[in-house]
């Protein structure tokens, strides 16, 4: 069979663009000579709606752009995801989750999703009831087993156990002959080897044909990289990631076209891009501003605003205090120069004299400490917030995720923003992007790159004066943030005890920080925010 796979970008709550964006990819499906074309999860209200399901047109208003997308298909199927009421039954959560089969002008079946994760950054039983029953969809004589992304997800690949039905199980028992999964999987790094080999050894398994839709772009904290798959025992096909693309393959007979997963850090990369690029687009923001330290954070977030919007659509800012090192101002105006971006000079020597007098009266007898440090931060955020809301640019936190679990970061001042594009993305891991960004030529300047980090609040300030080096902390980090392990538990696997508890007891009392920062992409498989909800008043310690 020719299928069609359209895997699109789509906006949460744009039914018309949306609408559009699927006619369009359904049309360059049928001059491939389609016989049925398969989008992506939900794609029709975006993903994911969230309470906006709640809001008493949303459903309605998908259902009438469904109707309208059914009109315009002929006799080709389009197998569409979409939000549907629940109104077979009177009990049970409101909506479903689910699939509808688009032909001659009608909707011709419906599928609702059985498999409900509520887990990570998953809750969709807060919304839909599920599915009592996989059975195949008819069509032309083929029986096709639709599913929809959780359903296809099999226990070896998840958490733990969470379900006591198999969707494709019972779809093969009942005679499916392909098995179809509209997709809405998030990205991490990766994540897709890991579908590669789950969706591979569903279709060994059970003997059939798997063809897999997912969605790409970004909506809120969450990425989706496409990578959709067509799989056929041994051999595959996968389309490109972080790109719209629509494209034609006959089940029956196609070669395998696997490309090799891409590097780590280019994977990275690509997120960090697209979660950019579609946060500034889909909020109505063409440019960005953002603070330059010289320091290789916000060389990175520069670079990924660059490759984002343009270099024209760039504005940067540095702002020397007495502590900063003339090179932190030549190496931001290098790192500018680099990426071809604007960057300003606005020292902050004077302001920071006139806080501190107006302030002396109230502090004397006190020495100078972490107020007057965070008092130059603060007085950047000021600054950057005044540059934004003048020309409507999107303020970037350049902050890393290292820094943002242990508080490393000063509430109001550099977290001052509109989206923390590295805020999921370890130290360890920014040097690895920006060494990956540099393979051909010097785009991070290298001195940023080499030089020792320090947030130059005081003077000769380095960060390891309060961090313990970047590796053991990223180490413990993800011991502790992503493994959920307890520090008898990390303390075992080699670390030294004192460091342990201090960076524990660090992430601990900074959730309240973090709970006021602005939104990160998630690029980890554990990021701050969405997937991880830890309550700020607790005596709790592992």
């Amino acid at each position: 069979m020719k299928i069609g796979i359209a895997q699109i970008n789509s906006i949460v709550g744009d039914f018309p663009g949306n609408a559009k964006r699927i006619l369009q990819a359904y049309r360059e499906c049928l001059d491939q000579g389609a016989e049925l074309v398969v989008t992506p999860e939900m794609v029709l209200a975006g993903y994911p709606p969230r309470d906006l399901v709640f809001k008493t047109r949303f459903v309605p208003d998908c259902l009438q752009a469904l109707d309208y997308l059914a009109s315009e298909v002929r006799e080709v199927p389009l197998l569409v995801g979409y939000v549907d009421r629940n109104d077979q039954s009177k009990r049970g959560k409101p909506f479903r989750n689910a699939a509808a089969l688009l032909a001659d002008g009608e909707v011709r079946a419906k599928v609702w999703k059985t498999l409900l994760p509520t887990y990570d950054v998953f809750d969709e039983r807060r919304y839909f009831e599920e599915s009592e029953e996989c059975v195949p969809i008819e069509w032309n004589g083929i029986r096709l087993g639709v599913t929809i992304c959780e359903d296809i997800w099999t226990d070896e690949y998840l958490q733990r156990p969470f379900y006591d039905r198999d969707p494709v199980e019972e779809l093969v028992k009942a005679g499916a002959d392909i098995i179809l999964n509209l997709s809405a999987s998030p990205f991490h790094a990766g994540k897709p080897t890991i579908r590669r080999e789950m969706l591979s050894s569903v279709s060994e398994e059970h003997g059939v044909p798997v063809v897999y839709c997912n969605a790409i772009g970004a909506n809120d904290q969450l990425v989706f990289d496409g990578h959709s798959l067509v799989i056929s025992g041994a051999a595959v096909v996968e389309l490109p990631g972080f790109v719209e693309h629509s494209v034609v393959i006959d089940t029956d007979s196609f070669d395998a076209s696997a490309c090799p997963a891409a590097p780590e850090a280019e994977q990275l990369w690509s997120a960090l891009v697209t979660g950019l690029r579609d946060y500034a687009g889909k909020t109505g923001f063409s440019t960005v501003c953002l603070g330059l330290s010289g320091g290789i954070d916000s060389a990175l977030t520069a670079a990924v605003a660059a490759e984002a919007l343009g270099a024209e659509n760039v504005h940067g800012m540095t702002m020397p205090s007495p502590y900063s090192s003339g090179g932190s101002v030549d190496d931001s105006m290098s790192l500018a120069r680099n990426l071809g971006i604007r960057c300003d000079e606005v020292r902050i020597d004077d302001i920071f004299a006139e806080v501190k007098k107006t302030m002396a009266p109230l502090f004397v007898g006190e020495k100078e400490d972490v107020t007057e440090e965070n008092m130059q931060a603060r007085i950047r955020g000021l600054l950057l917030m005044a540059l934004s809301n003048k020309f409507n640019h999107l303020l970037l936190t350049t902050g890393n995720k290292s820094e943002l679990a242990v508080g490393y970061c000063t509430i109001y001042g550099d977290m001052c923003g509109g989206l923390a594009v590295i805020s999921d993305l370890p130290k360890t891991k920014v040097y690895e992007v920006c060494r990956w960004l540099n393979r051909e030529r010097e785009i991070i300047p290298w001195n940023t790159i080499e030089k020792p980090p320090s947030a130059e609040l005081r003077p000769d300030q380095k960060d390891q004066d309060t961090l313990p080096p970047y590796d053991i902390l990223d180490g413990i980090l993800e011991a502790y943030v992503e493994r959920h392990q307890s520090i008898d538990e990390i303390i075992a696997l080699g670390y030294e005890e004192a460091t342990v508890r201090w960076v524990a007891r660090r992430v601990d009392l900074n959730e309240w920080k973090r709970q006021q920062a602005a939104p990160g992409i998630r690029v980890t498989s554990k990021a701050f925010g969405i997937g991880r909800r830890m309550p700020i008043v607790q005596r709790f310690q592992s």
